[in-house]
């Protein structure tokens, strides 16, 4: 006779959608939805920004969980987007955690994608997917960043799983495209080309029609000893860090997101 049936483990899934819409030069909501363990929160500003708080309530995510946030900045606005905190990817027995984002800057409007880092746990595993379209004059700050381990409990997560895509858009032109693959080999986290022994990586993207002139106020930001450069392409400005440890990553890249910023300043949960 078969054997009894493995127990179907409970997973979770979340969907939230957000929208905005201009009102006397304010940025202010139109539409929010929510399902599941994502949620959205609107803190109160001084500034005519929309910042949105997007909150995973199941407190992290592990093989087969699924989440899918979606905004749309209306044209002329200012939206800034960023986490509760952490988003931490558990031990996987298996399966995949799964998370796609889909933005949409309407015209001269400006987004600013700061989600907190990315914490990967000892054998976990995190398929993500960034899609974000630009429509005409439209500007774009984003960032990624991701910790293998936490730096308190020395965890290395030496066979975490990331698979990371960026896809950006002008119109439906694609114009920026980026994969990022950590399979949990040893080569991975010491060839120089790579990690370098590094336990914190980030990559900061800003696209705009006067990218060129935030280049030198960029690297003016930049220490001489980090390991963090700039290159700039056309109106596409892209920064990337690597650090030993994620306390030393945020000193490398909070400078540099908060001179990058649309809304002139970094939400206060980056500073909590």
């Amino acid at each position: 006779m078969p054997g009894p049936l493995a127990p179907a483990m409970q997973r979770a899934r979340g969907v939230a959608r957000i929208a905005t819409k201009q009102r006397g030069g304010v940025t202010c909501i139109d539409t929010l939805y929510q399902d599941g363990c994502a949620k959205i929160r609107l803190p109160n500003t001084h500034s005519n920004a929309l910042e949105a708080v997007l909150i995973n309530t199941a407190g992290g995510l592990t093989g087969g969980d699924y989440l899918q946030w979606s905004a749309d900045a209306a044209p002329n606005g200012t939206m800034v987007l960023t986490t509760q905190a952490c988003e931490r990817i558990y031990r996987s027995t298996g399966a995949t955690a799964r998370v796609e984002t889909r933005l949409s800057v309407g015209a001269n409007a400006h987004l600013d994608w700061l989600p907190q880092e990315t914490i990967l746990f000892e054998a976990s595993q995190v398929d993500r997917r960034i899609e974000i379209n630009l429509a005409e004059g439209a500007t774009l700050t984003a960032i990624e960043a991701v910790l293998l381990g936490r730096d308190a409990m020395g965890e290395m997560a030496d066979d975490a799983y990331l698979r990371d895509n960026w896809r950006i858009r002008r119109n439906g032109r694609l114009i920026h495209a980026e994969a990022t693959l950590l399979t949990g080999t040893g080569s991975e986290r010491v060839a120089t080309p790579l990690l370098d022994g590094a336990r914190a990586f980030a990559t900061i993207l800003h696209i705009g029609p006067l990218a060129a002139r935030r280049l030198d106020a960029v690297r003016a930001l930049m220490p001489a000893a980090g390991h963090i450069a700039a290159s700039l392409v056309g109106e596409r400005l892209v920064i990337r860090a690597l650090a030993k440890s994620g306390l030393a990553l945020r000193r490398l890249i909070v400078p540099i997101l908060a001179e990058l910023s649309g809304a002139g300043a970094l939400p206060r949960l980056w500073h909590l």
